[in-house]
């Protein structure tokens, strides 16, 4: 059988119809070389959403590439139970050196849902155990449209109901209010006139509940994959205030936005923000392996310092914790950032990039564009005056996605919001074909005669 039957006959895919999907022709991706992947028949594809948001430097680069064959000649995996390795203690050493704040320590795993749970976990107990203890501190704070992973930590903190709706039997309770959706503004106002007036709902529920919160999560600056709703300039930073006036911990998730992606290496840097607790993934091993990792201060640290019985074990874990050669990967993509001034070079990109996007607000069905840094989303609409948006059943980025395919350029949807968001290293020539075919194939879509 080919590997397309094969797929068809014994996989599942994630976030996918799998009838929809058994039921077209399907791309099977062979190889990759900088920011292209090739198909089975040899046919190339820029690649526009650096793999689901996590190639930083591009595909095979020599540099990380020979970082893992010099790990695996030494040792592919070691227990982080009871033993300790080269290769995490060096990259923790630099994620402690890179993060904002008083991050002081760093707790491994494997996705950046896995490191959601454990900032949950650790905020938690820090309350439990601290002196004197807060018991009553349990519940957590969220924005909805939010997104922080699949799990069921993650998920009760989520917002997102296409994702976690059909679950809420499972999830813990928590308080939530809406964020800033600017383009669909839920209090019917103009940003920046309304000054910011959703904020003072969201700063009451966290100082009416102060007692009873042990966080307040969020994305900073942009919820991604809701649709990359991008906040106002000192959004971000507002709630964060406010959780630290009220003694509320603060935990940030940048597994979508960290690495670069909204122009430095941390989206906690643009607004100056010291978080409690960081959860970071996706591009932390430059797009190669799984690996993430949770940031917490020396001081939620040392409230699990204690003897055995003393109950203050933090009791979590993962088999492939602090893997050698996820960590030697993520290692040679941070020197890559510092050696090839990635993140100076990328700033020309972002102002292409802020170009290119004012093009396509001129089209007939773009009702919204919105960008930070290197991630931007292109909402797609029925009609720009009412702001309606095209029906779920129509598929319009789902067949957006499609003509770009076949243009040679790979995007993914976020219902009817194009996701934008290419290598961090892609040249200027290559980001111009991206945004030519994502007008070509917009406009291919829903400027078509019916």
């Amino acid at each position: 059988m080919s590997v397309e039957a094969d797929d068809k006959h014994y996989l599942w895919h994630p976030f996918t119809q799998q009838e929809i999907w058994e039921a077209e022709p399907q791309l099977v991706i062979d190889r990759a070389d900088g920011c292209y992947l090739f198909d089975s028949e040899g046919r190339r594809y820029l690649d526009g959403v650096s793999s689901l948001w996590v190639t930083a430097h591009g595909h095979r680069r020599a540099e990380i590439n020979a970082a893992i064959i010099d790990q695996l000649d030494r040792v592919a995996h070691t227990t982080f139970l009871g033993l300790t390795h080269e290769p995490a203690t060096k990259l923790a050493r630099r994620l402690v050196e890179l993060a904002p704040g008083h991050l002081r320590r760093v707790f491994y795993s494997d996705t950046g849902a896995a490191a959601v749970e454990i900032a949950l976990k650790m905020a938690f107990q820090y309350w439990q155990q601290t002196d004197p203890p807060r018991p009553s501190k349990t519940r957590f704070f969220s924005l909805n449209n939010d997104y922080h992973g699949d799990t069921v930590g993650a998920m009760s903190v989520g917002g997102v109901d296409l994702y976690h709706a059909l679950y809420k039997p499972l999830l813990f309770p928590i308080y939530q209010e809406p964020g800033a959706y600017c383009y669909r503004c839920h209090l019917r106002k103009s940003y920046p006139s309304c000054g910011i007036a959703c904020l003072d709902q969201v700063k009451r529920t966290i100082a009416a509940h102060a007692d009873e919160l042990a966080a307040v999560v969020m994305e900073p600056m942009i919820q991604a994959a809701a649709g990359m709703i991008a906040f106002p300039p000192g959004y971000t930073r507002a709630i964060r205030e406010t959780a630290r006036e009220h003694d509320v911990l603060f935990i940030v998730d940048e597994v979508a936005t960290g690495f670069g992606r909204t122009g430095t290496m941390f989206a906690c840097e643009q607004e100056g923000i010291e978080p409690d607790l960081m959860a970071i993934g996706k591009g932390l091993s430059g797009g190669y392996l799984p690996l993430a990792a949770t940031l917490a201060t020396e001081e939620i640290y040392r409230a699990f310092l204690g003897p055995i019985d003393s109950g203050r074990t933090f009791y979590h874990g993962h088999t492939y914790t602090g893997n050698p050669v996820a960590c030697a990967a993520a290692l040679a993509s941070l020197d890559l950032f510092e050696t090839e001034r990635t993140l100076d070079k990328l700033q020309p990109r972002i102002s292409q990039l802020t170009e290119g996007l004012r093009r396509l607000e001129t089209l007939r069905h773009v009702g919204n564009v919105r960008q930070r840094g290197f991630m931007a989303g292109v909402e797609l609409v029925r009609d720009v005056d009412s702001r309606q948006p095209f029906p779920a059943v129509e598929r319009v980025g789902h067949r957006v996605c499609n003509e770009a395919r076949a243009r040679g350029l790979i995007l993914r949807p976020l219902g009817n919001v194009i996701a934008v968001m290419p290598p961090l290293v892609i040249s200027e020539a290559e980001l111009s074909f991206l945004l030519d075919v994502v007008e070509e194939s917009v406009r291919a879509v829903t400027e078509s005669p019916e």
